[in-house]
């Protein structure tokens, strides 16, 4: 028999033993657009999909008529991502360009983030995917991060208004992140496989440092359509995320990446549906594409299954507990899978 008190955490696998019923959903009530994805060759260094024609068949086995590809950077490589799908295919993909935030480096770098933005807009780009380096990482010529709010930001993030181009913008990280990496950090297991992922460190802000310069900046843009990734940028505290959308009616968010932090608070979640079924967008953030993936965010959405794995894998990626489901009636599902991708995005 194994002494407990020296089993190592990493060898712990406890095998839940509640009987609880598990629904199989193939497919979604409602024909989905997954509104966030990558596909390009931005974070993998190579196309993210090599089959194009693949994705097309597994996108169709699961009922998602569309995928937005956040992948599209700028010039001759966003051209690469449109030719390669919104191009060859109308209608089934939607690619986002970046602006080179780099460029902050240079003294007058304002301009040339628009004349990018107007340039990618022209190419045939269909939002604008803003990432957490954004805040994290590009600095100005005096060496300062270059936070959301930025007022040199201003024209850039004004022009995607007047383009009715829609702003995604990933900002922070899991609240863990910013924590000590200790005992006490609820993510420790996936900070020890990814300790680089840790903003415990000195030269960061803060996440509410982070949260407040989103907010000013969602603030200081009324007519900029924004879309905020993973729950908000905050799936933690979700009344910080309801009053958000309530108090700014250009924001809308999206939940990819974070059904694990939802379904642990199934009762609060719904009713962010519920008192949000306008503003809430359906997305994975798994890529490739995976049916398995596209399921358990069906059965999520749909059923009302308890304690249930988040994702694959003997040990959960992102913390040891499991998910319950929210049991979305059919109005929010249609928006949230549908609808409102479809016209936050100006999908035709």
């Amino acid at each position: 028999m194994t002494d407990p008190r020296q089993l190592p955490l990493a060898d712990y696998r406890p095998r839940s033993r509640l009987v609880v019923p598990e629904t199989v959903v193939e497919r979604p009530r409602y024909p989905a657009v997954d509104a966030h994805n990558h596909l390009g060759r931005w974070l993998t260094g190579d196309w993210c999909v090599g089959d194009v024609g693949a994705l097309l068949a597994l996108l169709d086995e699961v009922g998602v008529e569309a995928i937005v590809n956040l992948d599209g950077r700028w010039g001759e490589e966003l051209d690469a991502n449109l030719d390669r799908y919104d191009r060859a295919h109308p209608g089934r993909f939607a690619t986002f360009c970046h602006v080179d935030f780099g460029l902050a480096r240079e003294r007058g770098f304002e301009p040339k983030l628009v004349a990018s933005l107007r340039e990618s807009h022209a190419r045939g780009a269909r939002g604008l995917k803003v990432w957490k380096d954004l805040g994290l990482g590009f600095r100005d010529p005096a060496g300062q991060l270059l936070m959301p709010d930025d007022p040199r930001l201003g024209p850039l993030f004004h022009e995607a208004g007047e383009l009715g181009l829609p702003v995604l913008i990933h900002t922070a990280d899991p609240v863990a992140f910013f924590d000590p990496v200790d005992e006490r950090n609820e993510r420790l297991e996936e900070l020890g496989v990814h300790p680089e992922w840790s903003f415990h460190a000195p030269g960061f802000p803060s996440f509410d440092e982070l949260m407040c310069s989103l907010e000013s900046l969602v603030a200081a843009h009324p007519g900029t359509t924004f879309l905020t990734a993973h729950a908000g940028c905050h799936a933690e505290d979700l009344a910080h995320v309801d009053r958000m959308l309530t108090a700014y009616p250009n924001l809308h968010t999206d939940f990819s990446a974070r059904i694990a932090e939802l379904g642990r608070q199934p009762r609060a979640a719904a009713a962010l549906f519920a008192r949000h079924p306008d503003r809430i967008l359906f997305g994975t953030d798994c890529y490739p594409p995976h049916a398995a993936t596209y399921r358990r965010y069906f059965r999520f959405l749909e059923t009302a299954d308890e304690h249930f794995p988040y994702g694959e894998g003997e040990v959960p990626a992102q913390g040891r507990w499991a998910i319950s489901a929210l049991a979305l009636d059919d109005a929010v599902l249609r928006a949230v899978y549908r609808d409102n991708p479809r016209r936050v995005l100006n999908l035709e």
